[in-house]
């Protein structure tokens, strides 16, 4: 078993643990939970034997195999399904020495490595690399392109197919959901139910740590507190004791009295449907809980809209799509003020691009698209974190909306966020992706909208955020149109929920637990990647080497972009390197630090380009692939 005694861990000057124990026996499945910056990815860091100790003792058993997912995605040509076997070092060890002993001969080592090889699952790692890929979102078309045609986000599903194939004793898993959709999540949450081994996950996902695991080991002022169940019974178990040793509880009345009042006008007009009583409970459940966030920093709240024009967007036959390629159609949705509208739907159906419309980026192709006059938008997405000015606070962000009330105001609401004291006049450049993502948040809360779009709102934030958010959202009064991989979110802030599935919007008639039950029923109708027909194999290697040779000179555009991509992010990531340093910030450093901000724009800029162009030659291909897979 793992067991750590009375162990110290510092990370430079900061103490993350203090003479913590705690202990996790072969086959269980833990999670380990805390703010960021608690040291929970530390501690994983030191199971992998990366860091020492300061003091105490951390052992784990020997001859255990410990995996874990890799953060770093070389950009190789190896095909998607290759790489992820490449996981498997001792597997591929075992086939190259198996080569060696062919090619010299050897008949006993031969037959040694070929038992060898059957022993390590080599005749049907393909058959589960495949199944894996397919859970993880990819297409069977995909198993065999080239690593260098994934994105970020699927390059880390590649690391996490990785971690799945190889044989492990221990799995380490660091945020496993982030890059994943609703549908990826629920298939991980399946397999690592069957996971045999020993499973420590470190996630902000309610729901997915409830089904996942039955123990969890708390960072709580740099000790480890262990408590047996899931999450759920997490929080049963530490809201029960705060209401028994905090006198601090009582500060909770007033928030439980708001919640209540939610609570019974939600009732008073809810109808007997299933995902209205989902949502009573959930309501129900977070107002018994909330002690346990009652030392939570968080604390915010949506005041009344200027203006609640009803509706606030109709959408009549709408089309949407990029060139020639339509992703939606005859899509029609009107908003008004208390929509609360979850947007389900398997990766890449169109949820990200509808909300996209309603935020006005992008027009729809066809169609009646009606805003009322007032309508005023909230949107939520990951890349409005890059919108962020760098060498502005948190207070200069919010001082530019808001010219006339007193800075001490400012700060009060900031605080609200987690900004306090230095932190809400630290510039951003140095700030972690949660923190930006807080920020954000401020911002649109502030601006009071009467329409808000939520893109993964909580890819970067922790638990106590995530719950501050909830809470905050309950008493939204405009219309919400959320598209996220947290079910506890969904379930506790949506009233209705669509689907967007096979370029149709419509809505779901169901909650979660049916959406789930729905994916599952869809993975087991798509024929298994392993069951191919027989095939011509001389026509098809024939069809492939044209297929190559007619989109040679787009993968050597998509390569060159990478290679400009790979140099850009280098030097954007020095740069920011840079910029992190508290000095820079110094007024006699202020020449340098806008000589370092010109430079980080001019870097992003040109890497803004590289991807435009990446992007044009990537789609053109995948056009390619698709019109190839249809006459194959």
């Amino acid at each position: 078993m793992i067991q750590l005694s009375q162990i110290t861990f510092m990370r430079g000057s900061k103490v993350l643990l203090d003479e913590a124990s705690a202990q996790v026996f072969p086959g269980h499945k833990v999670a380990l939970i805390g703010s960021n910056g608690c040291g929970k990815s530390s501690l994983f860091a030191l199971l992998r034997g990366e860091l020492t100790l300061d003091a105490g003792d951390a052992s784990v058993p020997s001859d255990w195999r410990i995996v874990s997912v890799a953060q770093e995605t070389p950009a190789v040509s190896r095909s998607a399904i290759e790489y992820v076997i490449d996981g498997d070092k001792v597997l591929r060890n075992l086939q190259q020495q198996l080569a060696q002993a062919e090619e010299a001969g050897d008949g006993e080592a031969i037959a040694k490595y070929h038992d060898l090889l059957a022993q390590a699952g080599a005749y049907d790692v393909e058959a589960r690399a495949a199944t894996i890929l397919d859970g993880l979102g990819f297409s069977t078309a995909q198993l065999s392109a080239p690593v260098t045609d994934f994105s970020g986000g699927w390059r880390m599903r590649l690391n996490l197919a990785q971690a799945l194939l190889c044989p492990s004793d221990l799995l380490l898993l660091d945020e496993p959901t982030n890059h994943l959709d609703l549908d990826a999540v629920i298939w991980l949450e399946r397999w690592l139910q069957r996971y045999q081994g020993t499973l420590l996950l470190i996630s902000h996902d309610k729901a997915f740590i409830d089904n996942c695991v039955a123990q969890i080991i708390s960072v709580e002022h740099q000790k480890l507190v262990t408590y047996t169940g899931n999450y759920s019974s997490y929080e049963t178990q530490r809201a029960e004791r705060i209401r028994l040793q905090d006198i601090e509880y009582r500060k909770q009345q007033d928030k439980i009295a708001h919640l209540e009042s939610f609570i019974n006008r939600f009732k008073a007009k809810a109808s007997k449907a299933k995902q209205a009583q989902s949502r009573i409970k959930q309501l129900e459940r977070m107002e018994t809980l909330l002690p346990a966030h009652h030392a939570s920093q968080f604390s915010f709240e949506f005041k009344t809209p200027t203006a609640l024009p009803n509706p606030l967007v109709q959408m009549e036959q709408i089309t949407l799509g990029y060139d020639d390629h339509i992703v939606l159609q005859q899509v029609k949705l009107n908003l008004v003020p208390g929509s609360r509208i979850g947007l389900l739907g398997r990766n890449g159906q169109g949820k990200s691009t509808l909300i996209k419309l309603l935020a006005q980026v992008h027009e729809p192709k066809t169609g009646v698209f009606t805003t009322a006059k007032g309508l005023n938008v909230g949107y939520f997405a990951q890349h409005q974190l890059e919108t962020l000015d760098p060498a502005a606070s948190a207070l200069l962000h919010l001082q530019r909306l808001d010219k006339i009330t007193t800075e001490q105001q400012l700060r009060d609401y900031l605080g609200g966020f987690g900004f306090h004291g230095d932190e809400a006049t630290a510039p951003v450049a140095p700030m972690s992706g949660g923190e930006k993502a807080r920020l954000v948040l401020a911002l649109i809360v502030y601006q009071k909208p009467n329409l808000l779009l939520l893109d993964e709102p909580t890819n970067h934030l922790d638990l106590e955020m995530r719950h501050a958010l909830n809470l905050a959202l309950q008493g939204f009064e405009g219309a919400m149109v959320l598209v996220s991989h947290d079910r506890f979110l969904l379930s506790a802030v949506c009233e209705d929920f669509y689907l967007v599935d096979r370029g149709e919007v419509a809505p779901f008639d169901g909650d979660l637990d049916d959406y789930r039950d729905w994916i599952l029923a869809q993975q087991q109708e798509d024929k298994p990647v392993s069951e191919k027909p027989k095939v011509d194999r001389k026509a098809e290697k024939r069809r492939e080497a044209e297929f190559r040779q007619a989109t040679a000179p787009l993968r050597k555009q998509i390569q060159q972009a990478e290679q400009q991509m790979e140099k850009l992010n280098k030097s954007l990531a020095d740069v920011e390197s840079s910029l992190s340093d508290t000095a820079l910030y110094e007024a006699d450093q202020k020449p340098q630090l806008m000589k370092l901000l010109d430079e980080q724009t001019s870097i992003k800029n040109k890497l803004d380009d590289a991807e435009a162009l990446w992007l044009e030659a990537q789609e053109a291909l995948e056009d390619a692939k698709a019109e190839y897979d249809v006459n194959a």
